[in-house]
């Protein structure tokens, strides 16, 4: 059987061929010495060179930080019945999803305070006098510029929860009530929530008509009118009325604009005693992680009047409670600021206005699960007292609202 190609046997002696001498290389020719001064303007060329470059550069991170570092102005309070669309609303305006929490995402309602942030830009090549929006360019293609940055404060809607509404209600300028366009007008929590905002003395509220996608133009109508009878004769008979589909982000312009037209930001004394509402307090830490790298515990909330600073000593009242003699005691607690967030990074001092966050060195196992929520924060002995006894005069809500 003849053998195959590849199985001819190679030749030992097979050689390769020989390399081609190289080139001999030509001899260096010597290098130029430089005058003195020829080094000497080289040199100051590269310093030159080299601080256009930093100074290039520190601009630029200077420019971002100031279009990034910008404090909200403004919180808004967004509330009403449950499911009528107060979460995906925050989402459209913000881009956040503020139901975080794993028992939120599985019964699928709020049940803690959502934060979001969102800048309100302003197109002014479009003919209309008033096309707002809150990305960088217009429907029609046009950039847009930055009129104002504000906070969003989501409530939950849910009759149990009217607590952590309330807590929540202190914090707000101004409210989006929303009112489903699909479910007759006024429902429980709409009811009791509009009580809410006029207890806590919130003057400025529009009236957002949701889900306007689920009905046709004779149930919205009717719909319109439920909510114009049941405002009647309340402090917020006249407050605007935006029909809008949060879902399908219809009319978020139009929400814009009442915002903008209708609740103007308040007067705030930035040179007083700094005195912050704490709204919220948690851990940020994960399980099992290494103990060189926790962090202190965080509070949110928002600033009153007055100014934090980074690295300021701070005391919170009433505090933490404590057991003397078989009679619970509040003691103030006092703490500093490690760091300080808002409009969604790390600032240097903040001052009063939209939500904040404070990176305290407290314990972070004292701080969880919301547990100094309505304590107030401020330097030490400059907060008002803490009182163990109260007298009150109760008033009870009525069924009308009113």
């Amino acid at each position: 059987m003849p053998k195959k190609k590849d199985d001819a046997p190679k030749d030992p002696k097979e050689v390769k061929a020989p390399k081609e001498p190289k080139e001999a290389k030509a001899p260096k020719e010597p290098k130029k010495k430089k005058t003195e001064k020829a080094e000497k303007t080289e040199k100051a060329d590269k310093a030159s060179s080299k601080d256009l470059g930093k100074e290039t550069v520190k601009k630029a991170i200077e420019s971002k930080e100031a279009k990034e570092h910008i404090q909200p102005e403004l919180n808004i309070g967004l509330v009403g019945h449950v499911d009528h669309g107060k979460t995906t609303l925050t989402e459209k305006l913000t881009g956040k999803w503020t139901d975080t929490h794993s028992e939120e995402v599985k019964r699928g309602i709020t049940i803690r305070l959502g934060y979001a942030d969102s800048a309100f830009k302003k197109c002014s090549e479009c003919p209309e006098p008033d096309c707002f929006t809150t990305k960088e360019a217009c429907t029609k293609g046009h950039k847009t510029e930055l009129v104002r940055k504000v906070s969003f404060v989501d409530a939950p809607g849910h009759e149990s929860l009217m607590a952590t509404m309330l807590s929540g209600a202190t914090l707000m300028d101004g409210a989006l009530l929303l009112i489903a366009a699909n479910e007759h007008c006024p429902q429980p929590q709409t009811r009791e929530h509009l009580m809410a905002l006029k207890i806590v003395g919130i003057k400025n509220v529009v009236i957002v008509q949701n889900k306007i996608d689920l009905v046709n133009e004779e149930g919205a109508l009717k719909n319109y009118q439920q909510i114009k009878a049941f405002l009647k004769g309340t402090d917020y008979e006249n407050a605007p009325i935006i029909p809008a589909s949060a879902q399908h982000n219809l009319n978020i312009d139009a929400i814009i604009q009442a915002i903008q037209a209708f609740m103007p930001t308040p007067s705030r004394d930035a040179s007083a005693t700094p005195r912050m509402f704490i709204a919220r307090s948690f851990d940020i830490n994960k399980p099992g992680q290494d103990i060189n790298t926790l962090k202190g515990g965080i509070l949110g909330g928002a600033l009153e009047q007055g100014t934090f600073n980074l690295g300021d000593e701070i005391e919170i009242r009433p505090g933490r409670v404590t057991e003397e003699a078989n009679k619970k005691v509040w003691k103030p607690i006092k703490t500093k600021i490690l760091n300080l967030m808002t409009g969604g990074a790390s600032v240097k001092k903040v001052g009063p206005g939209g939500s904040i966050a404070l990176l305290t060195s407290l314990d972070p196992s004292i701080v969880k699960a919301d547990s100094f929520t309505g304590n107030v924060a401020g330097y030490e002995n400059k907060l008002p007292p803490v009182w163990d006894s109260l007298k009150l005069d109760v008033n009870l809500l009525t069924d009308q609202g009113r």
